[in-house]
């Protein structure tokens, strides 16, 4: 049997089908429109585009499984809030379910999926335990632990984004201050950006972003590499607060592998090196003979598609 997985994402909504191992055998993706009847046909859709794509009927696919943002309730495949979406305790499982002919649906929070498919067919293939963090618009994060998918009692652990790391810091959307989110995401990384740029009005940050408007998180990197030293320091407190986070979790959980993923981290080693090194200082296991790998995620924009597709064996 195969499996068909959808990534509900703000700009569009992708699907994908896979065999058991987490291979994508096909894939499709459609625009995401709003309001919670519009979203479940265009999640049909995809998904029928998909095992289209694979040379599959839907008749040969066992279940599909659906990565949604937003506060959800897995077991009842309700999705409370995604309100940027327009969901608001919106059925969404059974939704798809009815529109794809009975098929069995599931639900799961989009930064679980995402963890779930690195951890089935990505960076974490063949090991026992994950933790994957997203640096995006926020910092999203999910765990595979004893090769399951870890979401708490309540389905809302791992929001390791809203850790605190610096008491009283910035003001986070979550309603905290200081939260590692507020610091480690691209958000984050603009922000300290746009700063150091009205600090140093000389900077070659503003030959890389001609406004603060223009600032994105590739500017700083840019910038460093030009020998800029505004820049430079932006980078250098960046990675000290993504590696005090990093190293809280290492601390707390010890995965085997600890996988980034986000558009930052198409920086490749100008951000794994110093990274590492960061940790080799923070992390409490530093000295240990078995340490824990942190690598970049491998499955990019597939991780949600084929984590979701992957819910129904390993939640």
């Amino acid at each position: 049997m195969y499996y068909i997985g959808i990534d509900l994402g703000g700009t569009n909504v992708a699907a994908g089908v896979t065999d058991r191992e987490g291979k994508l055998l096909g894939k499709a993706s459609i625009p995401c429109p709003r309001g919670a009847e519009a979203i479940a046909d265009a999640m049909a859709e995809s998904a029928r585009l998909a095992v289209g794509e694979a040379g599959l009927t839907m008749e040969q696919c066992a279940s599909v499984g659906v990565a949604s943002p937003g506060t959800i309730d897995p077991v009842q495949g309700i999705v409370f809030h995604a309100f940027n979406l327009g969901l608001d305790h919106v059925p969404l499982a059974r939704m798809v379910s009815e529109r794809l002919g009975g098929i069995p649906a599931y639900l799961e929070n989009d930064a679980n999926a995402a963890a779930l498919g690195e951890f089935v067919a990505g960076a974490g293939k063949g090991k026992n335990s994950l933790v994957a963090v997203t640096l995006g618009t926020g910092v999203g994060s999910g765990a595979v632990l004893e090769g399951k998918l870890y979401t708490g009692f309540n389905y809302a652990a791992f929001e390791a984004g809203h850790t605190v790391i610096r008491r009283g810091g910035r003001q986070c959307t979550c309603g905290r201050k200081g939260c590692w989110e507020a610091y480690a995401s691209a958000t984050g990384l603009i922000s300290s950006t746009r700063k150091a740029m009205e600090a140093h009005p000389n900077s070659a940050l503003w030959r890389y972003a001609p406004t603060l408007e223009d600032v994105n998180g590739k500017t700083p990197f840019d910038a460093a590499r030009a020998g800029d030293a505004a820049a430079q320091a932006v980078l250098d407190e960046y990675i000290e607060d993504l590696a005090c986070g990093l190293a809280n979790l290492i601390n707390i959980i010890q995965p085997e592998v600890l996988c980034i993923g986000g558009g930052i981290c198409k920086q490749g080693e100008n951000l794994m090196a110093p990274l590492r090194a960061a940790l080799g200082r923070e992390e409490f296991t530093k000295d240990a003979e078995r340490r824990c790998q942190v690598v970049a995620a491998l499955l990019e924009n597939d991780a949600g598609i084929i984590g979701g597709a992957m819910v129904p064996l390993y939640r």
